[in-house]
């Protein structure tokens, strides 16, 4: 039997942007009218999942912007096979693989100024995780995180960390940023997050499944190299 939230909780959650990670603006982005049949295959990668009790809705590909769907792609690179490169100026996550191959996947990123940089481990893993905002997200807004949700969230289909959470750490530190699910499809390539790395749920279930504990990512800069900062420094 699927797990449902209470609806007055239901109701309060769905006003309030939730998010490390959350989003600033809902305006949903508008595509062709008619857009091309989809590929079988693709409509059942973005299916409804039920998963740990939990119902995933399914994401329609006709509203999604093409390049942001799961693929397969020709990707150059000097990385080893087995690391995750973010482009947060393309807004895209790759998961190098042999052969001058990488699985590509859309994603949402942060604000200016609030961005994952330079590089780091994804040290642990964690499905439908509980979300706590951080101190930073609370001074900056403390009427939307000051409250109830100081103390956070546990996991489910309305937490912003979405199905899965990927923790990024740097010299054996806890960033506080994360690679995580969201159902707000709109988002996939926007820059609207508090500076987390965010997925559709479909997806980062199945880059979960991909990477190990201990994998390496790195962020991109604006050249397309590495982008470098003092290690341990979360922002």
């Amino acid at each position: 039997m699927l797990k449902t939230l209470p609806r007055a909780a239901m109701l309060v959650v769905a006003g309030l942007a939730l998010a490390a990670c959350s989003t600033t603006d809902p305006t949903p982005i508008a595509y062709a009218p008619t857009p091309p049949p989809t590929d079988p295959r693709i409509a059942q990668m973005y299916g409804a999942v039920a998963d740990d009790g939990w119902d995933i809705p399914a994401v329609d590909p006709k509203r999604m912007d093409p390049r942001n769907i799961r693929q397969v792609v020709d990707y150059a690179t000097d990385e080893p096979v087995g690391t995750v490169v973010v482009d947060p100026h393309a807004r895209f996550l790759y998961l190098v693989m042999e052969d001058g191959k990488a699985m590509r996947y859309g994603v949402g990123v942060g604000k200016a100024g609030l961005e994952f940089t330079g590089e780091g481990i994804i040290e642990r893993k964690a499905e439908w995780p509980r979300w706590t905002p951080t101190q930073d997200m609370i001074k900056r807004e403390p009427d939307k995180y000051g409250g109830e949700l100081r103390d956070g969230m546990e996991g489910g289909i309305e937490n912003p960390l979405g199905a899965r959470a990927l923790y990024l750490f740097k010299g054996g530190r806890d960033t506080l940023y994360r690679i995580h699910g969201t159902n707000q499809e709109w988002s996939i390539g926007q820059a609207v997050s508090s500076g987390c790395i965010r997925m559709l749920n479909q997806d980062v279930i199945d880059l979960n499944r991909r990477v190990p504990p201990k994998t390496r990512i790195v962020v991109l800069g604006p050249d397309g190299r590495a982008q470098s900062n003092p290690e341990g420094d979360p922002t």
